[in-house]
């Protein structure tokens, strides 16, 4: 669905991303997780056509962006960062007249824009002004216009940035429900692809995960491989009352317990990371230990 080679991007003498390349399925849901400047945003606007890559490709769909972006941008629902909209209209008429753009008409756009409304639960606010919204609103009516077409790609950049705790909930749970609906139908899924830089998000909804760090890609797997690379896989903190040394040196003789290091010390209480070897699940071990009273 998505084919990207060797894809550069200069600004001036700033070099933001440099020789990326990788492939999306059909069905999968790609995070493109790293820090913020790392060129996620830059990546994902080459793929849209907003921007033109310095050297390199990107096709979507078998389309490749430079010659044939038209092509490409009907069949890609694309939320930017920030979700602009035009704020004085309501998120009626900003679906309807994006529908428009879209070249749907009479009852067919009434259908896309209910269904997309419906989907991200709009119902309640499509007659107020855009401006006057929460920013999970706001959110919500930019993701609605980028699934309003049912595009077989979609690309979303810092989807749940700004949002509250159960606002994050409610978008992850409409990325989850949009990429197992194309699956129940039959249709392979679509190829969902956001970019973030919180790890707990790629956990929450994606099948596979790159990481991209100035410009370059450093990794490629599944969350759970991601997270078994990491020297702190299944490492266990605790904070408990008592000596420093004696808490580290019980701790130590836990079988699967790799190192012991002091994280902190205040009012009699330390707290300490038990690091695990090689990732091994040690947590059922150390709580046998704190309950039977060898670690206070």
């Amino acid at each position: 669905m998505i084919r990207i080679n060797s894809l550069v991007k200069r600004f001036g003498a700033i070099l933001a991303v440099d020789g990326v390349s990788f492939q999306v399925e059909a069905g999968q849901v790609l995070g493109f997780l790293g820090p913020n400047g790392a060129g996620k945003s830059t990546t994902m606007k080459m793929v849209t056509g907003f921007l033109t890559p310095t050297s390199g490709t990107a096709q979507v769909c078998g389309h490749d962006v430079a010659e044939n972006p038209i092509a490409v941008q009907e069949r890609i629902g694309y939320l930017p960062e920030g979700a602009p909209a035009y704020p004085e209209m309501t998120p009626e008429s900003f679906l309807r007249f994006i529908a428009e753009v879209r070249g749907y008409r009479g009852a067919e756009r009434r259908r896309r824009v209910e269904s997309a409304a419906q989907i991200v639960s709009l119902g309640g606010v499509m007659r107020q002004p855009i401006d006057t919204l929460s920013k999970g609103y706001k959110r919500r009516v930019g993701l609605a216009q980028a699934i309003l077409h049912d595009p077989d790609v979609l690309i979303m950049d810092e989807p749940t940035d700004g949002l509250d705790p159960n606002q994050k909930h409610h978008v992850r749970g409409l990325i989850r429900e949009m990429a197992d609906r194309g699956r129940e139908e039959g249709r392979g899924g679509k190829a969902i692809v956001l970019s973030t830089h919180i790890l707990e998000e790629v956990e929450a909804v994606c099948t596979r995960a790159l990481i991209i760090a100035k410009g370059r890609i450093v990794a490629d797997g599944t969350p759970a491989q991601l997270l078994a690379r990491s020297r702190y896989h299944n490492a266990v903190a605790l904070t408990v009352r008592g000596d420093a040394g004696k808490v580290e040196a019980e701790l130590s003789r836990v079988k699967g317990v790799d190192c012991v290091e002091q994280t902190g010390r205040c009012d009699g209480s330390v707290s300490v990371l038990a690091i695990a070897k090689g990732g091994r699940n040690i947590v059922e071990d150390v709580g046998q230990l704190v309950r039977a009273g060898l670690v206070r």
